[in-house]
């Protein structure tokens, strides 16, 4: 099966690039532009259930974008690559590493779901798994990892955008595995270089989770927060974020 995906730049640093629960490929916003297409080449990928692969099917499962993952990366011939993971995109970033491990150069984890169980407080639970099917929902977790500084406008084009492009069953099914699967003894230790990125204004993925569900896996794990930003640093402060995360991939 070919994989559907998108590219972005020539460089010999390879990247692939998971995006969120919300997201797709075509969900990176205008950080994009300020990529060093000449140091970098950049493979997106969407899941199954979402974006140009949304008629695929699947079981939804990380594991399954775990596998696509690197079955991408066979099909375009990359021996090794770095990852970029984005919140639910790094909790599959991290299976990717746990099933090769040889083939990883860097993990860039932003505003990322760690690698063991994420339960949710009652009220969260109930509100995320009001989503799928409800839009209001939707809108207000954008609007609280966020901090609540969104405008209305960039909130309802990004709900009308995630329930356009993906599948109420496979969002569903995803966020079931995001907030209960648990591998992080399958990446405890591993050397490579991870870098943490975190909104300062982001309410859910906080500076405390990396503490907790990072730092104790990867010994080489550091956090960088990024000032005036919440979950969506692609949206939020575009430039700032495409400098960030280069200078770690280049470092």
């Amino acid at each position: 099966m070919t994989i559907s995906h998108r590219r972005l730049g020539a460089g010999e640093h390879r990247v692939i690039v998971l995006h969120d629960w919300f997201g797709t490929t075509a969900g990176w916003g205008p950080f994009l532009d300020y990529l060093d297409k000449s140091a970098f080449g950049y493979a997106f990928l969407d899941y199954r259930g979402y974006g140009d692969r949304v008629e695929v099917p699947g079981e939804f499962t990380l594991a399954e974008i775990a596998a696509d993952t690197l079955a991408l990366a066979d099909e375009l011939g990359w021996e090794t690559f770095s990852l970029v993971g984005h919140s639910m995109g790094a909790k599959a970033a991290q299976l990717v590493l746990a099933q090769a491990p040889h083939r990883v150069r860097k993990l860039a984890a932003v505003a990322p779901v760690p690698a063991g169980a994420f339960p949710l407080g009652e009220e969260e639970h109930a509100l995320f798994h009001a989503a799928p099917r409800n839009f209001t929902a939707r809108r207000m977790i954008l609007d609280q990892v966020t901090g609540q500084r969104a405008n209305a406008v960039w909130l309802d084009r990004m709900v009308a955008r995630s329930s356009a492009t993906s599948r109420v069953d496979a969002f569903e099914a995803y966020l079931t595995e995001w907030t209960t699967q648990d591998f992080a003894a399958k990446v405890a230790g591993q050397p490579l270089p991870v870098r943490v990125f975190v909104g300062e204004l982001d309410l859910a993925l906080t500076p405390a989770l990396f503490r907790t569900g990072w730092q104790p896996l990867y010994p080489a794990a550091e956090l960088e927060v990024l000032p005036a930003t919440g979950h969506y640093p692609m949206y939020e402060t575009p430039v700032a974020f495409a400098t960030a995360l280069e200078a770690f991939l280049r470092d």
